[in-house]
Protein backbone atom coordinates (compact mmCIF):
# COMPACT_ATOMS: atom_id res chain seq x y z
CA UNK A 1 0.00 0.00 0.00
CA UNK A 2 1.41 3.59 -0.78
CA UNK A 3 0.99 5.94 1.70
CA UNK A 4 1.18 9.43 1.93
CA UNK A 5 4.34 10.97 4.63
CA UNK A 6 2.56 11.01 8.29
CA UNK A 7 3.44 14.64 8.79
CA UNK A 8 1.92 15.95 5.16
CA UNK A 9 -1.75 14.97 4.07
CA UNK A 10 -3.84 12.30 5.81
CA UNK A 11 -4.02 8.64 4.53
CA UNK A 12 -6.22 8.03 1.70
CA UNK A 13 -7.59 4.43 1.19
CA UNK A 14 -9.95 4.04 -2.07
CA UNK A 15 -12.07 1.04 -1.16
CA UNK A 16 -12.48 -0.04 -4.24
CA UNK A 17 -10.54 -2.95 -7.05
CA UNK A 18 -11.30 -0.95 -9.69
CA UNK A 19 -8.22 -0.33 -11.92
CA UNK A 20 -10.01 2.55 -13.77
CA UNK A 21 -11.04 4.25 -10.29
CA UNK A 22 -7.23 3.98 -8.86
CA UNK A 23 -6.27 4.79 -12.42
CA UNK A 24 -8.15 8.29 -12.12
CA UNK A 25 -7.00 9.07 -9.01
CA UNK A 26 -3.45 8.05 -9.70
CA UNK A 27 -3.11 10.18 -13.21
CA UNK A 28 -4.77 13.18 -11.05
CA UNK A 29 -1.86 13.17 -8.37
CA UNK A 30 -3.90 11.80 -5.26
CA UNK A 31 -1.02 9.18 -3.21
CA UNK A 32 -3.53 6.24 -1.57
CA UNK A 33 -3.47 2.83 -0.73
CA UNK A 34 -6.21 0.27 -2.11
CA UNK A 35 -8.36 -1.68 0.34
CA UNK A 36 -11.23 -3.72 -1.25
CA UNK A 37 -14.10 -3.84 0.70
CA UNK A 38 -15.94 -7.03 -0.63
CA UNK A 39 -19.53 -6.55 0.43
CA UNK A 40 -22.38 -8.23 -1.37
CA UNK A 41 -22.75 -5.79 -3.44
CA UNK A 42 -25.44 -7.12 -5.63
CA UNK A 43 -27.64 -7.91 -2.56
CA UNK A 44 -27.68 -4.63 -1.45
CA UNK A 45 -28.43 -3.34 -4.78
CA UNK A 46 -30.88 -5.78 -4.88
CA UNK A 47 -32.52 -4.96 -1.76
CA UNK A 48 -32.43 -0.87 -3.02
CA UNK A 49 -33.78 -1.55 -6.25
CA UNK A 50 -36.89 -3.79 -4.27
CA UNK A 51 -36.91 -0.52 -2.39
CA UNK A 52 -37.65 1.68 -5.01
CA UNK A 53 -35.15 3.66 -4.51
CA UNK A 54 -33.80 6.67 -5.94
CA UNK A 55 -30.96 5.61 -8.93
CA UNK A 56 -28.54 8.51 -7.48
CA UNK A 57 -29.36 8.17 -3.80
CA UNK A 58 -28.76 4.19 -4.15
CA UNK A 59 -24.88 4.89 -5.36
CA UNK A 60 -24.58 6.98 -2.49
CA UNK A 61 -25.57 4.44 -0.66
CA UNK A 62 -23.75 1.37 -1.91
CA UNK A 63 -20.28 3.44 -1.91
CA UNK A 64 -21.00 4.23 1.97
CA UNK A 65 -21.36 0.79 2.70
CA UNK A 66 -18.28 0.06 1.00
CA UNK A 67 -16.13 3.20 2.91
CA UNK A 68 -17.74 2.62 5.79
CA UNK A 69 -16.76 -1.08 5.99
CA UNK A 70 -13.02 -0.19 4.78
CA UNK A 71 -12.81 2.98 7.09
CA UNK A 72 -13.54 0.64 10.33
CA UNK A 73 -10.08 -1.09 9.09
CA UNK A 74 -8.19 2.38 8.88
CA UNK A 75 -8.42 4.53 11.80
CA UNK A 76 -8.11 7.89 11.13
CA UNK A 77 -7.92 7.37 7.18
CA UNK A 78 -10.28 9.07 4.70
CA UNK A 79 -11.73 6.26 2.85
CA UNK A 80 -13.28 7.05 -0.87
CA UNK A 81 -16.18 4.71 -1.24
CA UNK A 82 -17.93 4.74 -4.84
CA UNK A 83 -20.24 2.32 -6.82
CA UNK A 84 -21.64 3.12 -10.12
CA UNK A 85 -25.66 1.37 -11.22
CA UNK A 86 -26.34 1.63 -15.19
CA UNK A 87 -30.37 2.01 -15.41
CA UNK A 88 -32.72 1.27 -18.48
CA UNK A 89 -36.24 1.46 -18.83
CA UNK A 90 -36.35 0.68 -15.65
CA UNK A 91 -33.93 -2.44 -15.46
CA UNK A 92 -30.61 -1.81 -13.03
CA UNK A 93 -27.81 -4.20 -14.99
CA UNK A 94 -25.53 -5.53 -12.76
CA UNK A 95 -21.56 -6.89 -13.66
CA UNK A 96 -21.91 -10.17 -15.77
CA UNK A 97 -20.31 -13.11 -14.76
CA UNK A 98 -18.96 -14.05 -17.79
CA UNK A 99 -19.25 -13.64 -21.19
CA UNK A 100 -22.89 -14.97 -22.42
CA UNK A 101 -24.61 -12.69 -19.28
CA UNK A 102 -22.20 -9.77 -21.21
CA UNK A 103 -23.66 -10.99 -24.45
CA UNK A 104 -27.33 -10.47 -22.93
CA UNK A 105 -26.94 -7.30 -21.44
CA UNK A 106 -25.12 -5.22 -24.32
CA UNK A 107 -28.19 -7.12 -26.75
CA UNK A 108 -30.69 -5.45 -24.27
CA UNK A 109 -28.84 -1.91 -24.57
CA UNK A 110 -28.26 -2.42 -28.21
CA UNK A 111 -30.00 0.56 -30.37
CA UNK A 112 -31.03 1.71 -26.70
CA UNK A 113 -29.90 5.17 -24.65
CA UNK A 114 -29.10 4.17 -21.32
CA UNK A 115 -28.55 6.06 -17.79
CA UNK A 116 -24.63 5.45 -15.83
CA UNK A 117 -25.27 6.63 -12.32
CA UNK A 118 -21.86 6.78 -10.07
CA UNK A 119 -21.80 7.74 -6.65
CA UNK A 120 -18.90 8.47 -4.28
CA UNK A 121 -18.27 9.33 -0.71
CA UNK A 122 -15.64 10.20 1.62
CA UNK A 123 -15.92 8.46 5.42
CA UNK A 124 -13.35 8.75 8.16
CA UNK A 125 -13.80 7.04 11.68
CA UNK A 126 -17.54 5.98 10.65
CA UNK A 127 -18.56 9.17 9.61
CA UNK A 128 -19.20 10.36 6.46
CA UNK A 129 -17.87 13.85 5.22
CA UNK A 130 -19.11 14.26 1.84
CA UNK A 131 -20.72 12.48 -0.92
CA UNK A 132 -21.84 13.12 -4.48
CA UNK A 133 -23.89 11.87 -7.20
CA UNK A 134 -23.57 12.48 -10.68
CA UNK A 135 -25.35 10.31 -14.21
CA UNK A 136 -24.51 10.54 -17.70
CA UNK A 137 -26.23 9.56 -21.26
CA UNK A 138 -25.42 6.70 -23.31
CA UNK A 139 -26.61 5.68 -26.36
CA UNK A 140 -25.53 2.66 -28.05
CA UNK A 141 -25.67 2.12 -31.77
CA UNK A 142 -27.42 -0.59 -33.38
CA UNK A 143 -24.38 -2.89 -34.05
CA UNK A 144 -24.70 -6.24 -36.15
CA UNK A 145 -24.21 -9.31 -34.29
CA UNK A 146 -20.89 -10.15 -36.06
CA UNK A 147 -19.19 -7.20 -34.60
CA UNK A 148 -20.78 -7.64 -31.02
CA UNK A 149 -18.69 -11.32 -30.99
CA UNK A 150 -15.95 -9.89 -32.33
CA UNK A 151 -15.95 -7.24 -29.53
CA UNK A 152 -16.58 -10.15 -26.71
CA UNK A 153 -13.59 -11.78 -28.63
CA UNK A 154 -11.36 -8.95 -28.15
CA UNK A 155 -12.31 -7.25 -24.99
CA UNK A 156 -11.87 -10.13 -22.87
CA UNK A 157 -12.11 -10.72 -19.40
CA UNK A 158 -11.59 -7.04 -18.58
CA UNK A 159 -15.22 -6.15 -19.60
CA UNK A 160 -16.61 -8.85 -16.77
CA UNK A 161 -15.95 -6.04 -14.24
CA UNK A 162 -17.88 -3.38 -16.01
CA UNK A 163 -21.74 -2.78 -15.54
CA UNK A 164 -23.35 -2.92 -19.21
CA UNK A 165 -20.06 -5.40 -20.12
CA UNK A 166 -17.96 -2.03 -22.17
CA UNK A 167 -14.84 0.12 -20.76
CA UNK A 168 -15.80 3.68 -22.79
CA UNK A 169 -11.95 3.93 -22.52
CA UNK A 170 -11.25 1.15 -24.70
CA UNK A 171 -12.73 -0.84 -27.52
CA UNK A 172 -16.26 0.00 -25.26
CA UNK A 173 -15.94 3.15 -27.45
CA UNK A 174 -16.89 1.34 -30.96
CA UNK A 175 -20.13 0.45 -28.83
CA UNK A 176 -21.56 4.04 -29.44
CA UNK A 177 -23.15 6.57 -30.92
CA UNK A 178 -23.28 9.87 -28.15
CA UNK A 179 -22.65 10.15 -24.41
CA UNK A 180 -23.64 13.41 -22.58
CA UNK A 181 -21.93 14.14 -19.73
CA UNK A 182 -19.13 13.77 -17.54
CA UNK A 183 -16.42 11.43 -18.92
CA UNK A 184 -14.83 10.13 -15.52
CA UNK A 185 -18.26 9.74 -14.16
CA UNK A 186 -19.20 7.48 -17.22
CA UNK A 187 -15.44 5.44 -15.80
CA UNK A 188 -17.38 5.31 -12.55
CA UNK A 189 -15.78 8.18 -10.19
CA UNK A 190 -17.37 11.98 -10.45
CA UNK A 191 -13.49 12.73 -10.43
CA UNK A 192 -13.49 16.54 -10.13
CA UNK A 193 -15.83 17.11 -7.36
CA UNK A 194 -13.70 14.25 -5.65
CA UNK A 195 -10.77 16.06 -5.91
CA UNK A 196 -12.51 19.42 -4.98
CA UNK A 197 -13.97 17.88 -1.51
CA UNK A 198 -10.04 16.08 -1.00
CA UNK A 199 -8.57 19.64 -1.47
CA UNK A 200 -10.83 20.68 1.32
CA UNK A 201 -9.17 17.91 3.91
CA UNK A 202 -6.13 18.81 3.14
CA UNK A 203 -4.99 15.66 0.54
CA UNK A 204 -4.24 18.17 -2.14
CA UNK A 205 -2.79 21.65 -2.02
CA UNK A 206 -5.43 24.25 -2.69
Amino acid sequence: MTTSPADAAPLVVLASKSAARAAMLSGAGVVFGIDSADVDEAGARDFLGGENADIASATITLAGLKATTVAARHPGALVIGADQILACDGRWFDKPADRAPGRSHLLALRGREHRLFSGVCLVCDGATLWTCADQAVLTMRSFSDEFLDAYLADAGEGILGCVGAYQLEGLGAQLFSAVEGDYFTVLGLPLLPLLEALRGHGVIVQ
